[in-house]
Parts: structure tokens; C-alpha cells; sequence
């Protein structure tokens, strides 16, 4: 019996990371890549993900597809994904399970949910997000310190995956909907926690810790760099490190590590806006924390950066030095 195939769109670093994880764990992973960069094909290709011709050829040959793209992409690949499989009940009896994994508002989320809904019974939605970073496999090392942070952190075992002697970080996909992905195998081996049978939970739950995290790293590049252009970065970095050192290396990590994703943020930033409006909240925060975002994706220097090809800004000075000078020709 063939193994199971799982589509996924698309193969950036979170896609191609559970991509990865899927392969270790003997699926096969399929995706459409013609309209992504030749290095990102070839990548994809070395790592035995399968490379379909088109995206129809994608639907009718997967079981389950994973939607992993850029926020402001969500609605857009739903249609095309929509599109595309008009005649998969040609081919398929089974329906297709779509995970759409989009950092959106639980008010996007309903109408994704109600695109696929509406385009027939051959299309089944799981709908939710990503809290964690892309999986990855454990070094030695890299495993006793996680198993330690575990452990201080008081977390549960299944945020590590084994593969006979392998050891995997996964991040949590958060999903909910009417049913739970029927294959438990598989949800096992994505770390999938299907929270809730009501559409939209999950990417509340989504909206929520993304509000706390990258929005703490956008007050961390405000600080950092405002702090910096007073004199009194160092300063502020020691009084971090004195009175509050887990909120220092929650900064230096968040600061370090946003540049090549900064372009993402911007509209997920504006999607938690809407989250929290639907609480009763105003967006504007949000909104204003988007902006911040916006003018990193801006820079001439670190809008450049690619999550698997980072030149600058792999210090804080580095950051906050780049930041400054873009800053400072706007004010001008």
C-alpha cells in the first residue's frame, strides 16, 4: 500500500521544515513550486519532496494538504486551491483535507472556512495556525538542552517527536473544526492539537500567543533602537540583564531573529488587530505594531534578508544600526 501524500503549500521555511519531519517519518510530501524561486525547487527536490506540474495535479494527488502561506496570501490560495480541484471527485473518492495553517483572525478563518464549505463536500477544512518554530532534527546537545527546558518549563512530552533514535523539535499546529483529521498517525506526527469543533478557535488561540510574542519583539525593536539613539542602549541592556533577564533574552532573540520575516508579520500584525477588535479591543495597537514591521520589510538592508540566506542583522547592533539609518532619511 502506498504511503499517504501530503501536499503542502508552501515550501518556505516553515513548510519545507515540516516537510522535512514528514519525509523522516516515511510520508510523501508533494507540492507545486513552478511559481517559486529555482533555488527553493531545487532545494525541495533534494530533500524528496515531490514536485507536481500543476496545482490541480497537487489536489488530485494529495490526502491531506497543508496550507502554509503568507497571511495576506490565505484567502487568494483558497481560491486557487478551490479552482484547482473542481474535478478531483473525477479522480479521488476521498474527500481532500485541507489544514489551512494561515496566522489569521478567527472572522478570515470563517471565511476561508465558508470558501471551501461552499465548493462541495470534496473539500474538508481543519482551520488553525502554527505556535512554534519550523521542526527541525535534535543534535545531542540540542536535545538535552530542550529536554532541560522542558522540564524547567513544566512542558509536555509531545512538543518532541521520535523517530527510532531521532529526535525532533516540532512547533504545535493548532486547529479546530467540525471534524478531527481522520489519519491520528499523522496528527500525531505534526503535533496537530485539534482544540475546539468551532471554526475559528484555534486562530483565535493563534492570534492570542502571536500578540505576545512578536508583539513583544516589536516593542523590543522600538526600545532597543530608540534606546540607541539616545546613547543608552548598553544601559538598557544591562538593566535587562540585572532586573529582568528573561525579558533580555526574549529581546536579543526576537530582534536577531525577525528581519527575513518581517514582511509576513506586517499583515498578521493587522489580522491579531482584528482579533482583538472582535474582543472589544481597539486594533490600533496592532495596527501600530504592524507599521513597525512595515518599516523593517522597508529597509534597503534588512528587507532583504532571507530566512535561510541571513547576511545582516544577525546582532542586535547590526539591527538596530540598520534601522537607524532608514529611519533617519524618512524623517529627513
Amino acid at each position: 500500500m502506498d504511503s499517504e501524500a501530503i501536499g503542502i503549500l508552501s515550501i518556505g521555511e516553515m513548510g519545507f521544515g515540516i516537510a522535512q519531519l514528514l519525509r523522516a517519518h516515511q510520508y510523501r510530501v508533494l507540492t507545486y513550486a513552478s511559481d517559486r524561486s529555482e533555488s527553493t525547487q531545487r532545494r525541495a527536490w533534494t530533500a524528496g519532496i515531490e514536485l507536481r506540474h500543476s496545482l490541480q495535479d497537487l489536489i488530485d494527488n494529495s490526502d491531506v494538504l497543508l496550507s502554509i502561506v503568507p497571511p495576506v496570501e490565505a484567502l487568494p490560495t483558497a481560491e486557487r486551491i478551490i479552482a484547482a480541484a473542481t474535478a478531483r471527485h473525477f479522480v479521488r473518492d476521498a474527500p481532500l483535507h485541507i489544514v489551512d495553517l494561515n496566522a489569521v483572525s478567527p472572522t478570515t478563518a470563517h471565511e476561508l472556512a465558508r470558501l471551501y464549505t461552499n465548493a462541495g463536500p470534496h473539500l474538508r477544512i481543519l482551520s488553525g495556525g502554527i505556535i512554534g518554530a519550523p521542526p527541525r532534527l535534535l543534535s545531542l546537545p540540542d536535545q538535552e538542552q530542550e529536554q532541560n527546558q522542558q522540564q524547567q518549563e513544566n512542558q509536555q512530552e509531545d512538543q518532541e517527536g521520535k523517530k527510532g533514535n531521532e529526535r525532533w523539535h516540532r512547533p504545535a499546529l493548532v486547529v479546530s473544526g467540525p471534524e478531527p483529521l481522520p489519519d491520528a498517525q499523522l496528527a500525531t506526527v505534526l503535533n496537530l492539537r485539534h482544540v475546539s469543533q468551532e471554526i475559528g478557535r484555534a486562530a483565535a488561540l493563534k492570534m492570542c500567543f502571536a500578540a505576545l510574542t512578536k508583539g513583544f519583539t516589536a516593542l523590543a525593536i522600538e526600545s532597543y533602537t530608540t534606546a540607541d539613539g539616545f546613547g543608552v542602549l548598553p544601559d538598557l541592556r544591562a538593566l535587562l540583564h540585572e532586573y529582568n533577564p528573561a525579558a533580555l533574552g526574549m529581546a536579543e532573540r526576537g530582534v536577531v531573529g525577525m528581519p527575513s520575516r518581517a514582511y509576513r508579520w506586517v499583515h498578521e500584525m493587522r489580522e491579531i488587530g482584528r482579533t482583538m477588535a472582535e474582543g472589544g479591543f481597539n486594533a490600533d495597537v496592532f495596527n501600530g505594531i504592524a507599521d513597525v514591521y512595515q518599516a523593517v520589510a522597508e529597509d534597503p538592508v534588512l528587507g532583504r534578508e532571507k530566512p535561510d540566506e541571513r547576511l545582516r542583522g544577525q546582532t542586535v547592533e547590526d539591527v538596530v544600526e540598520c534601522l537607524q539609518q532608514s529611519l533617519k532619511v524618512k524623517t529627513e
